[in-house]
């Protein structure tokens, strides 16, 4: 009897034999040398219960319904027993097209959807397949004196195993899924190449185009020149700590670039905190490599559908990319990284094979989420030791990351500081800090209507959509309740403005009070928004959200010194929040917040004090043993962005419409098309507008608004017209 795994668009058919031993191969190929025989036997029993003669006749047209991932994971339980190796083996093929199984218990129910319970129902035979495949033997001895070289410890081993579980589990399901593309549909997906000899080489040409005659410019070329000179040791983990407006960004990806040739790497993955700050990344490095580098932009407001000057081949090769980052340069968010590493299902795992051997670097590494850290660091000592890539940390508040990594996840990472000389930091220091107390809003707007160009930043939408009402003369308003469309044209008109405003007078002298310029906004515009102001007053928040507005203030270094206040509003509200309570200490210990030893102590007390809090989310607390390991039950927990909110799609322009009317005319949309003409609300926010039928989703899923009045191109949603009722 022929067995068949797949038949093609066009009736044609793939053999079991063909498909399992190509899988077996591509997760082969595609898995680190310590795990080569295993991802091999994991591919070639992946899909052994298709020799089951209901599956035949399922593959040929009956309409019926066959378990047949649990079979390999029998086979492996027959040949390995009970040893951690045959357990993470019996996950992945189990889980190859549901995701990866909590473990449950050995008494767990054939009912149960645990791995224990699974593997207790009932199968046909399914023994051809010992005729046709010729199974490899990975050594269960080695496989376990590789975990005890790791997993020192035992909560070490268990993120371990869970890791490598979920490793072997990713060259599987891409294996897999690449075969039956090739085999039903013809379609073989190419990589997205990048040669990072011409790329460091044009970017080195840029470093050097940028003239050094000032002062801060000279001392920019400097710290450069020692990131560059230090990046040629070999280490797990490079840290780069330099400051705002010393050009981190392109410094960053030349040593990128450096690491990948010397050590001769797959890729480089640019990891981004916020998507807001993509887009300019992303164009940036496009115009400076030009054709010498496809560069894979993966992110929630992005697709390549959408995408202009491409063809339909660049187009489909580019998505296909984007399912498992087979590119060799990808810029993406840390959401879409770490909740990629602690997937359990198949669309989010299938990349992180292909996270070995690349180039990692972490832009504003110190916006990891606190609740967060332990997993966040845990997954990049794991993937720097077991599947030998390399890290840079980026950032100009750097905490101590050496003490972090020691206590939060494995010994003795090898860790290279590439800026060691910080004697010409403060020259960066274009602006003071000082803390102005409470201030009602009235006041506030007083202050701010003294400079010709200030900024506002507050920690609500609410807070700043009330300063904005409140506020008179020439003023712009930034946050999440307006879609992404409309901050971009603000952006735009604010930095027009500046600019024009500067120009008419450089001094800043004598402005009258009709050209003085006040901008208010959330946080959104401390990360990869390059305005510059004259005065900047920030609501206090923690350390690193203070120097980041910081950045905005006096940007350029035109004035002589900025003013950064800090306040805090008097709107009776208690402060709450951690990282504002440990900055209201800062505030009181240390004369200078933006000296090395401020910034040092606000972390020591931000990370070191609470470990229970930094650690509740480690998968070592959440079970006593290798085979009770909830990964079902762990990725979905695994949620980096704490704070629900719901997005609704605003009609903004000619494109914009058309979506949203295909979706009332069809009941069908593209959620990616919409992305930029989102905004945000909070579900109570989404509730109140639900209720006054100024949201509708036409089937789809997709929300969108109904009623013009409840949309403002300045302040985003509104409810109720033109008042907020919240």
């Amino acid at each position: 009897m022929t067995y068949i795994a797949h038949k093609g668009d066009h009736g044609e058919e793939q053999t079991l034999r063909e498909h399992c031993e190509a899988v077996a191969k591509l997760s082969r190929d595609g898995a680190v040398a310590e795990l080569k025989d295993l991802c091999e036997l994991i591919g070639l029993l992946h899909d052994v219960g298709k020799y089951q003669e209901s599956f035949q006749k399922r593959i040929k047209g009956a309409n019926i319904t066959v378990e047949h991932s649990i079979c390999g994971a029998k086979e492996v339980s027959k040949r390995f027993g009970n040893s951690p190796m045959a357990l993470l083996a019996e996950l992945c093929i189990a889980g190859h097209h549901s995701g990866i199984p909590d473990c449950g218990t050995r008494a767990d129910l054939a009912d149960q959807a645990t791995l224990f319970g699974r593997l207790k129902r009932e199968t046909e035979d399914y023994s051809d397949y010992s005729r046709e495949l010729v199974m490899p033997k990975p050594s269960v001895n080695a496989f376990n004196d590789y975990l005890r070289r790791i997993g020192t410890t035992r909560e070490s081993l268990v993120e371990l195993y869970a890791f490598l579980t979920r490793y072997c589990f990713s060259c599987l399901v891409d294996a897999d899924s690449l075969d039956t593309a090739q085999a039903t549909h013809g379609k073989t997906e190419r990589t997205l190449t990048a040669d990072f000899a011409a790329c460091e080489a044009l970017l080195a040409q840029k470093l050097r185009s940028f003239r050094a005659v000032t002062e801060l410019q000279k001392t920019r070329a400097c710290l450069q020149a020692q990131a560059f000179s230090n990046i040629g040791t070999p280490a797990e983990l490079y840290l780069m700590n330099m400051p705002t407006g010393s050009g981190k960004t392109l410094a960053s990806m030349r040593c990128a670039l450096e690491r990948a040739r010397l050590s001769e790497k797959k890729r480089i993955i640019y990891i981004i905190p916020y998507n807001s700050i993509i887009e300019q990344t992303a164009e940036e490095f496009e115009r400076l490599f030009g054709s010498n580098a496809q560069i894979l932009r993966h992110q929630s407001t992005f697709s390549y559908e959408d995408a202009e000057n491409l063809t339909e081949d660049e187009r489909q090769t580019a998505k296909f990319a984007c399912e498992n980052w087979d590119a060799q340069i990808i810029i993406t968010t840390a959401v879409q990284f770490f909740e990629s590493v602690y997937a359990n299902r198949r669309g989010k795992l299938r990349k992180l094979h292909n996270m070995a051997d690349s180039v990692l670097v972490f832009d504003e590494a110190h916006l990891m989420p606190r609740e967060f850290l332990q997993p966040c660091l845990m997954a990049v000592a794991l993937l720097t030791r077991c599947l030998h890539s390399e890290a840079i940390f980026l950032t100009a508040t750097m905490p101590n990351f050496r003490k972090l990594m020691e206590q939060y996840t494995l010994p003795d990472a090898k860790i290279v500081d590439l800026v060691p000389d910080r004697s010409e930091f403060p020259k960066f220091a274009k602006c003071e800090y000082r803390f102005i107390g409470e201030q009602s809003d009235e006041a506030l707007l007083y202050l701010a209507a003294q400079s010709s160009a200030s900024l506002i930043i507050v920690n609500s939408r609410r807070a700043a959509r009330a300063l904005y009402r409140l506020c008179s003369g020439k003023k712009y308003h930034l946050s999440t309740y307006m879609t992404g469309y409309d901050r971009s044209a603000q952006i735009r008109q604010i930095r027009q403005e500046l600019q024009a405003l500067y120009t008419e007078y450089p001094t800043g002298e004598n402005v009258p009070p009709e050209r003085r310029i006040t901008v208010i906004s959330t946080s959104l515009i401390e990360a990869g928004v390059d305005l510059d102001f004259v005065a900047v007053y920030r609501e206090l928040a923690g350390l690193d959200s203070i120097l980041q507005a910081g950045g905005r203030c006096n940007r350029e270094g035109l004035r002589k010194n900025g003013v950064v206040s800090i306040f805090t509003r008097q709107d009776g509200r208690a402060v709450q929040d951690v990282r504002q309570s440990i900055t209201a200490g800062i505030l009181h210990d240390y004369p200078n917040i933006d000296t090395p030893e401020a910034i040092e102590a606000f972390y020591d007390r931000l990370f070191f004090t609470t470990e229970d809090e930094l650690t509740a989310h480690s998968v070592s607390r959440r079970c006593k043993s290798l085979d009770t390991i909830p990964f079902r039950s762990y990725s979905e927990e695994m949620k980096l962005i704490g704070t629900k909110t719901v997005s609704i799609a605003v009609s903004r322009d000619a494109a914009s419409e058309a979506v949203i009317a295909q979706m009332r005319e069809s009941g069908f949309g593209s959620p990616r098309k919409l992305q930029k003409y989102c905004c945000s609300v909070y579900p109570y926010e989404f509730e109140t507008l639900l209720k006054q039928h100024a949201v509708e989703d036409y089937g789809t899923g997709i929300y969108c608004l109904t009623n013009p009045d409840y949309y403002d191109a300045e302040v985003g949603i509104v409810f109720e017209g033109k008042d907020i009722i919240f």
